[in-house]
Order: C-alpha cells, then sequence, then structure tokens
C-alpha cells in the first residue's frame, strides 16, 4: 500500500496528536505569558533581593535544553510529591521554561519605555498595582509582540520535544506510526505540514494584533 495512503487510512492517530499539540500549545502559550508578566516585576524591581532571584530563574531555564528539563521535571516532580501524568508535566514544563523567556521579552520592552511616560501616571496618582497595569503594561505587552509570536512558534517547536515522555502529542503519534506500519517518510511530512500551518496561524495572529497595536500607539 502507498505510505501516504496508509497514513490517511490512520488519520485519526494524527489527528488526535494534533489535537493534544494544540492544546498543549494553548495552555502552555497563556501560562508561559503570565508567568512572564509575574516574572518581570521582581526582574524590574530596584529591591536586589527580588530582582536577583529572577534573573536567577531566568538565567537558569535560558541555560538548560528543554528536553533535558522535560526528563528532569517528569522524574522531579513525584519525588516532590507532585502527582502530575505525563501530559500535565509536559504542559507545566512549557510553562516554566518558556515563561523565563518571556519574563525576558517583557523585560526589555519594559527597560525601553520613555521615564516619561511612568512619571506621567505618577503624577496622576498611579501607584503599585495600578500603575503597573493601567500605564506600564500595556504598552510594554504591544512593544513586546512580534518577539512574543517567534516565542510562541518556539512553543510549538519545543511540544515536539515531550514525546520523551510519553505524552501522545504530534510528533509521538506520528513516531507510533511510522514504528507500526514502517511509513517514516510519509508520516513525518504530515506532521511537518501540520506544524507549518500551526505556525502560520500564529504568524497571522501574531502580525493582526502587532497591527491593531500600532493603530492604539
Amino acid at each position: 500500500m502507498n505510505e501516504f495512503a496508509l497514513v490517511w487510512e490512520h488519520r485519526d492517530m494524527i489527528l488526535i496528536g494534533f489535537q493534544n499539540t494544540l492544546l498543549i500549545v494553548v495552555l502552555g502559550t497563556v501560562g508561559s505569558l503570565v508567568l512572564g508578566v509575574l516574572l518581570t516585576i521582581p526582574l524590574m524591581s530596584r529591591r536586589r533581593g527580588p530582582a536577583l532571584i529572577g534573573t536567577i530563574y531566568v538565567d537558569a531555564m535560558r541555560c538548560v535544553p528543554f528536553l533535558l528539563f522535560a526528563y528532569l521535571l517528569y522524574f522531579a516532580l513525584p519525588s516532590l510529591g507532585l502527582d502530575f501524568d505525563n501530559w500535565w508535566t509536559g504542559v507545566v514544563a512549557l510553562i516554566l521554561y518558556n515563561g523565563a523567556y518571556m519574563a525576558e521579552l517583557f523585560r526589555g520592552a519594559w527597560a525601553n519605555l520613555p521615564k516619561e511616560l511612568i512619571e506621567a501616571g505618577q503624577a496622576y496618582g498611579f501607584t503599585g498595582w495600578v500603575l503597573l497595569r493601567r500605564i506600564i503594561l500595556p504598552p510594554v505587552i504591544f512593544a513586546a509582540i512580534p518577539l512574543v509570536g517567534n516565542q510562541l512558534i518556539q512553543i510549538v517547536k519545543d511540544s515536539a520535544f515531550l514525546t520523551i515522555i510519553a505524552v501522545a502529542e504530534l510528533t509521538h503519534e506520528a513516531t507510533s506510526l511510522q514504528t507500526t506500519y514502517f511509513v517514516p517518510f510519509a508520516s513525518f511530512l504530515a506532521v511537518v505540514f501540520l506544524y507549518w500551518l500551526t505556525c502560520l496561524s500564529i504568524e497571522s495572529t501574531v502580525g493582526y494584533a502587532n497591527r491593531l497595536a500600532e493603530v492604539r500607539r
């Protein structure tokens, strides 16, 4: 039987993996964005302690390969009493890892904010969380949109590594299919196409969001 015909016949395996990948990417994206914003606050703090802790965490994540980090988390969480299954371990790994990159992107955008903007907000009586939410975060997020888009694509690519901890995502299902029926070219070409479609959708969405941000500026 033709390789592509065989892959089409068992497309349910690929589609299940694709569905899992999309869900993992969505959860990983939302979680890493939230973690990135939270980490940016200590990174930009004038107090040495919080800034040092935030910097150590971000640097540690940026220096560890994601493949190794996913493995480490897979074996570390049970020893800490956290009974996560493979799927949720993969999601947590994506969030903790990519949240550090998001924080660095937001930190750079925050550092480039005009001081006059923050001073104007303080002059109007904004302080603390209100100043952060109303004055600082909106322009920081808008400025970081193109770079965040690149990181979202990286999350998609990182999700493929979760096959090492037996998460039933797209690459894992393609590997199972080619192992069972020995159709490596057709099965992997199919998932490459689906990854490409996913990244293309992200690029289009980020481009649209960036155009909206330009209008608001």
